[in-house]
């Protein structure tokens, strides 16, 4: 655990302590443990099993309410995506690229120009297309580029603001566009991108990544600056509530030890258990993937170094799990038994080469790491997806100009040398009936 240093964002913050950091985005650690205690929205409290199964008008019916990845296994692919070429497409952000890798040679085949700062290689909700969100950090010509999975080659790019992600609502009505540098998701048509309606989320600060409901009428949207989590009710068009994480969540007098006014080093010695220490920086959730059964989220955070679980009726958190350093992206396997873990090696945004590096290994039914892999020499692995056949998982290499395709089962990396600074790729085609969004998270 590390102080934070945001050199290559909107704003820019460097090595702030808890205080100074919630408070900057509109709190203080009072704030936060007074937040953190606070009873659930009275609307959100019935847990997807007690009430009567209803699922978003328009969103595909669930097959299986055991396991909702069940669409997403090896073998089952849609009739919208025959003929797509098999690649892996990699934004690089720093060089305003995408490269194109053959996922059979581990060539790069093509590369191409794409928009300001591409961030994310997003699947369409049809699966007919694959969108590159370019949001322009810090300038006013962000926008989106598609690439025809048929041919692997780019379309006319259109101006969209700030795209730094992007989702689809459930019944594939809207694009969702991430707005991250003004705390608002942007609902647009998902073929002009003509915006239609926004939700502003002014307690969120860093708005990043997301994960639905089973039923469709809710996400998760993690808030990168503010340590937290916030509940979209889609229904409604509303926000239901914001939740801070901590890897503390069940112990008061390690809330209260951060909570306390003044200026606090990074780690402070833990009473509560003697020889350990307390990281008193706030989190940094990440990436957010929802367990097979429908009932919790699994949030990424790379300043705890481990994933959070979230009860997704309820919205309390009911777990920690401690995976690497600087966890990251999460990629359900394709039987939906496992959960990857892509921790990126370093605690910081602006990331060295070759840092401590690895992929964990979630069980999703005991809630434990079953294993981890160290990218070897070290690394950087941040966003990606796993392929089509489930026999690899396909990871940017951030701040080491590279891609990694590690083995499911012995662990074992290859690497490709990509564009300068490579984010979230997508591997495609994959299995799926329609995409909810980010690099490809299928259903």
């Amino acid at each position: 655990m590390v102080g934070v240093a945001f050199s290559n964002h909107p704003m820019s913050f460097t090595k702030l302590g808890a205080a100074a950091l919630l408070a900057l985005v509109g709190g203080s650690t009072a704030t936060w443990l007074a937040l953190a205690q606070t009873p659930a929205p009275a609307a959100s409290v019935a847990r997807a099993d007690e009430v009567a199964f209803a699922p978003l008008p328009g969103m595909p019916p669930v097959p299986d309410r055991k396991n909702l990845y069940s669409e997403i296994a090896a073998g089952r692919m849609s009739p919208a995506v025959a003929g797509a070429l098999e690649r892996v497409y990699v934004p690089n952000r720093a060089a305003n690229t995408v490269s194109v890798i053959d996922p059979t040679t581990l060539k790069v085949v093509d590369t191409f120009k794409v928009g300001v700062n591409p961030q994310h290689v997003v699947p369409s909700w049809d699966l007919k297309t694959l969108w590159v969100a370019n949001n322009a950090e810090g300038r006013k010509d962000g926008s989106l580029t598609p690439i025809d999975p048929q041919t692997g080659k780019p379309g006319k790019t259109v101006r969209v603001e700030d795209p730094y992600n992007m989702y689809w609502s459930p019944d594939g009505q809207y694009a969702i566009v991430v707005a991250e540098a003004y705390k608002r998701l942007d609902f647009r048509d998902v073929q002009t991108m003509e915006l239609k309606f926004s939700i502003p989320v002014p307690r969120c600060a860093g708005i990043n990544h997301a994960d639905f409901s089973i039923d469709g009428r809710f996400a998760l949207f993690t808030c990168e600056f503010s340590g937290a989590v916030t509940k979209i009710d889609l229904v409604e068009r509303k926000v239901l509530g914001t939740l801070p994480l901590s890897q503390y969540y069940a112990r008061p007098d390690a809330l209260a030890l951060i909570a306390k006014p003044g200026k606090k080093p990074t780690k402070i010695p833990d009473p509560g258990q003697p020889g350990n220490e307390i990281c008193t920086t706030p989190g940094m959730p990440q990436d957010v993937r929802i367990s097979p059964d429908g009932r919790t989220f699994f949030i990424a955070d790379m300043m705890a170094d481990g994933v959070h679980v979230v009860d997704g009726a309820s919205f309390k958190q009911i777990g920690f799990l401690p995976t690497g350093v600087g966890a990251h992206g999460l990629y359900p396997s394709r039987d939906g038994r496992s959960l990857y873990v892509a921790n990126r090696g370093g605690n910081k945004i602006r990331g060295d080469k070759l840092g401590k590096g690895s992929v964990s290994v979630i069980d999703f039914a005991t809630r434990t790491v079953t294993k981890t892999w160290m990218i070897p020499g070290g690394g950087s692995p941040d966003m990606g997806n796993v392929s089509a056949d489930g026999k690899y998982i396909w990871l940017s290499g951030r701040y080491d100009d590279v891609v990694y395709r590690v083995e499911t089962t012995t662990g074992a990396v290859d690497q490709v040398k990509v564009g300068r600074e490579p984010h979230g790729l997508t591997v495609w085609p994959q299995p799926g009936r329609y995409s909810l969004g980010h690099t490809g998270n299928l259903r």
